[in-house]
């Protein structure tokens, strides 16, 4: 997968590429995909553009390609919603949204790239996000939420 390279000390936005090989690559085990947003409150495209949207807009654009991408590669899209206040933590832990995203392997994860036009659609979630966490879960084998407190079946 080819994506912005960052540094992954400073860089709260695109994946460390290193860190993505090493824990991801070679896995065929379901993964949920916990994206945890801050937008910019006007996105910074930093390639001359003009035109002023929204961090929420523009990752909206990113969003309907991403979408699209997911299901290519098996995955679905399990929960999503809008994030309000943090309870524990401080204000640099404020998020604005969390998605949690079931993927049938992580190689699947990585494979999102592979779908036409997802890399050229990278640079809106770049001009989108502040910051971003993206924590791989365990997952069931099919795209479902799960509780710890429910009987198994």
């Amino acid at each position: 997968m080819s994506v912005p390279v960052s540094d992954p000390v400073s860089d709260h936005v695109n994946p460390d590429i290193e860190r993505l090989q090493r824990d991801l690559v070679g896995d065929d085990a379901p993964v949920v995909m916990l994206n945890l947003n801050r937008y910019r409150d006007t996105a910074e495209y930093g390639d001359g553009r003009t035109e002023q949207v929204s961090g929420r807009e523009a990752y909206l654009r990113y969003g309907i390609v991403a979408f699209a991408a997911i299901e290519s590669v098996g995955g679905r899209i399990l929960w999503g919603t809008e994030a309000t206040d943090v309870v524990i933590g401080c204000d640099h832990d404020r998020y604005d949204e969390v998605v949690a995203v079931w993927y049938p392997s992580r190689d699947a994860f990585l494979r999102l790239g592979d779908y036409p036009g997802y890399l050229e659609a990278l640079a809106h979630r770049t001009a989108a996000i502040e910051q971003a966490t993206l924590i791989a879960c365990a997952a069931s084998p099919t795209p479902e939420l799960s509780s710890p407190f429910t009987p198994a079946r």
